[in-house]
């Protein structure tokens, strides 16, 4: 290149890469305690597809008579989700940070805002929650999260602010 041209990002290697993706996974699934509470799984960490998976046990029930999933269970399955989702945003940004790079960005992060939209009764086997960053700032992102039931029903959303700085 010319001298006074940008030069292209460095991207990472498909096995930092693997290295991140399971790093992530570990510190969703294993280091914020919460989300073992939970029972939170991660199923994807993938661009444009990160989902996590809960499965319905006694220990979450909100309505004794109903066997509902808990409100509060609902808000901080989908919460843990919106901060994965821009987790692999900020990696999908700074694509020449190895693994650890990307994690020490993790402990900068927090909720701001958050809202719950909760559409039907928590009814089922297992839930699936998914999250999509509808915008990645310098200090603040902005995602939308998704609770379907086993079945595909839509259960509740949510939109979450996270400062990301």
């Amino acid at each position: 290149m010319t001298h006074g041209q940008p030069q292209p990002p460095a991207y990472r290697t498909s096995d930092e890469q693997a290295r991140l993706e399971a790093g992530l996974i570990d510190m969703f699934e294993q280091r914020i305690t919460f989300n073992t509470v939970l029972g939170l799984k991660v199923l994807s960490v993938k661009p444009g597809d990160v989902r996590g998976r809960i499965t319905m046990r006694p220990e979450l029930v909100g309505h004794y008579t109903y066997g509902r999933l808990h409100g509060g269970v609902i808000s901080a399955t989908l919460d843990a989700m919106g901060g994965l989702g821009l987790m692999v945003a900020i990696a999908e940004r700074h694509p020449a940070d190895n693994t650890m790079q990307v994690m020490q960005r993790f402990s900068r992060m927090g909720t701001i805002d958050l809202r719950i939209d909760y559409l039907r009764q928590g009814l089922g086997q297992h839930f699936v929650a998914s999250s999509e960053v509808m915008r990645l700032g310098g200090r603040v992102g902005s995602v939308q999260m998704r609770l379907v039931n086993d079945e595909g029903t839509l259960i509740a959303t949510g939109a979450g602010a996270y400062m990301i700085s």
